[in-house]
């Protein structure tokens, strides 16, 4: 057990999860991690080898590479955002193998977030159901898909991709479909609070998300008086 506060946040593709997770760390001073990165750099150590993404013991390899790195510089490769890394990602997280490797790593940095942090956030899509089904506060955040794929555009164009708004949406929607069918399908724990942020800011989302922590928070404290 760890007496360290623990934030999960669950939810679809570009439904502003990792946003959030990231101001909410940044509000409370918390460590953070995109989980999803995780997948995404075993899937790129499994290409640079040369690999297939959904042959087991090379995913396997590179998933004990990624857990063995005790630095964050793997993760901040800006290769890791594209689609074509996303589809390989969903390839190597279907391995249960793998899964078990990276469980480890994700348990572990909740449990000891690292030195001056108070606690951590982390966002994914098992958070609050898998790896931290005891986290103090627990988040499912969506927005519609025509939301979401306003979004993903922005993103795309900032990145100097060049797409369209119907595109990105029918390419979001034949996502979700495919994530439905996934062992890594995007899960609402059944005592994650739904936050939906379709209409909302990032800092209308943050706004909200750390009025319910507060109130956990202080309802922990009252609880171990």
């Amino acid at each position: 057990m760890t007496n360290k506060n623990i934030i999960a946040i669950d939810g679809p593709a570009a439904s502003g999860k990792g946003t959030l997770a990231r101001l909410i760390a940044d509000h409370l001073d918390y460590a953070h991690m995109d989980t999803g990165l995780l997948y995404r750099a075993v899937a790129w150590q499994v290409l640079q080898a040369k690999d297939r993404p959904d042959e087991p013991a090379a995913a396997v390899r590179a998933a004990h590479y990624v857990a063995g790195r005790k630095d964050t510089v793997l993760l901040q490769n800006q290769e890791l955002r594209g689609d074509a890394m996303a589809e390989a990602a969903a390839k190597v997280a279907a391995i249960q193998d793998v899964r078990k490797v990276l469980f480890e790593l994700q348990r572990s940095f909740a449990q000891s977030p690292g030195k001056g942090y108070e606690g951590a956030v982390l966002d994914g899509r098992d958070i609050g159901t898998v790896i931290c089904p005891d986290a103090t506060v627990k988040f499912f955040v969506t927005a519609s898909p025509e939301t979401r794929a306003k979004r993903r555009l922005n993103e795309l164009q900032s990145r100097g991709i060049s797409t369209t708004y119907e595109a990105v949406l029918r390419d979001m929607r034949a996502r979700d479909e495919r994530d439905a069918a996934r062992i890594t399908k995007a899960a609402q724990a059944v005592d994650a609070i739904l936050l939906d942020t379709t209409d909302l800011t990032p800092a209308q989302a943050l706004e909200q998300a750390l009025t319910i922590i507060e109130e956990r928070l202080s309802w922990q404290v009252q609880e171990q008086a």
